[in-house]
């Protein structure tokens, strides 16, 4: 089977899209399978003024295929859709990203957006467009219609976990869906027990800017320190925003207790949850996060603000979660550093989960949904 993948994100960048593609191309090569892999580092692509990201061109040269895979909705993903469309394939795509979310936080979204609705045809009117520029509701609205454009084209979404297949719903067109498929993104970090801790420190892995909700890990660390004086927070992964968010720590009184540290490789990121207590996870816009499965595989409790994220890969009992609001982030994070039991529960069921979702059954899931397409 030869299999055309698509990806607007690149390798080297601090996100999990460009990580689970490439893992995804490289199982399916070592199971025997041609795959061309389409990224910003393959085709002509120039860098974004200030930001880590490259932005693809959408006309490069592509060998027909028998199945079209796209991550991502750029001018590259979208050149995956309309591969499909003229080679009469099968489309799939995996919705790494909640696009409506990420909406008010990058400008390049409603840009992008409008580019998607020319390449797709839908055919909207100047006041249409003219929506994606008006932040909130109109925007949300103009945005979910893209996504049903989007939707309407393919064979197969695959949804990185439950939450995310739930939010489907509102792309459905006159009630339908393509084929839906959880299919979360493994870790090829393997699970491993080590030696007890009680200390007091609290790791967040990933980017600070507001769609990763800061302002709540920080007020809610504010909250903590009271109880745990002796506590200290590593913010790993901080490359944008940074001035912004040390005037905010600054305003909290949290200067003496907070790290804030740049984005490391992945091989390096191990050693950190080595160091930590536990890993407090703010976001309620991610749709996997594979930084929750890394700490699990490395044995790092996890609190994890956001309920819909509850569900484990690998299954086993749920996540440790709370509402994602200051006092009861603060006083989930303040038990998990001080309750053993729970921290050794918490622990030992992350573990178990990641052993079973090995990067083999995502394989066996992901060929069994490409042949039956």
């Amino acid at each position: 089977m030869r299999i055309a993948h698509f990806c607007d994100s690149h390798a080297g960048r601090p996100d999990g899209v460009s990580r689970s593609a490439a893992l995804t191309v490289a199982l399916l090569r070592s199971a025997g399978h041609e795959v061309d892999f389409y990224d910003p580092a393959s085709v002509p692509s120039v860098p974004l003024p200030g930001r880590q990201l490259r932005i693809g061109s959408p006309w490069f040269r592509c060998r027909p295929a028998d199945l079209v895979h796209a991550h991502t909705t750029g001018p590259i993903g979208m050149t995956g859709f309309r591969m499909a469309a003229a080679w009469q394939v099968p489309l799939v795509v995996t919705w790494h990203t909640d696009l409506v979310a990420y909406g008010d936080a990058y400008p390049e979204v409603p840009a992008g957006a409008s580019w998607c609705a020319l390449q797709l045809r839908l055919g909207w009117s100047p006041r249409e467009f003219l929506e994606l520029t008006r932040p909130g509701p109109p925007r949300r609205a103009r945005l979910v219609v893209l996504g049903q454009g989007m939707f309407a084209r393919m064979t197969a979404a695959i949804a990185p976990s439950p939450k995310t297949a739930a939010g489907f719903h509102e792309f459905a067109t006159a009630g339908r869906l393509p084929q839906v498929c959880v299919l979360p993104t493994p870790v090829v970090l393997r699970p491993r027990a080590r030696s007890p801790r009680q200390g007091s420190v609290v790791l967040s892995v990933g980017r600070a800017t507001a769609e990763k909700n800061p302002e709540l890990l920080l007020s809610a660390f504010a909250q903590l320190l009271p109880d745990k004086p002796d506590a200290r927070l590593i913010l790993l992964g901080v490359r944008l925003g940074r001035a912004k968010l040390a005037r905010r720590i600054s305003a909290l009184g949290l200067t003496d207790h907070v790290e804030v540290l740049p984005p490391v490789p992945p091989a390096q990121v191990a050693a950190f949850y080595d160091r930590a207590d536990v890993l407090a996870f703010a976001s309620t816009t991610d749709t996997q996060s594979l930084v929750l499965a890394e700490a699990e595989a490395s044995g790092l409790p996890a609190v994890v603000a956001d309920p819909a994220l509850a569900d484990r890969p690998g299954g086993a009992p749920p996540r440790f979660t709370c509402d994602p609001a200051p006092s009861t982030f603060a006083a989930a994070l303040h038990r998990m550093l001080t309750d053993a039991a729970l921290r050794a529960t918490v622990t030992a069921d992350g573990m178990k989960a990641t052993e079973a979702y090995t990067p083999d059954v995502y394989l066996v899931r992901l060929v069994d949904l490409y042949q039956r397409l």
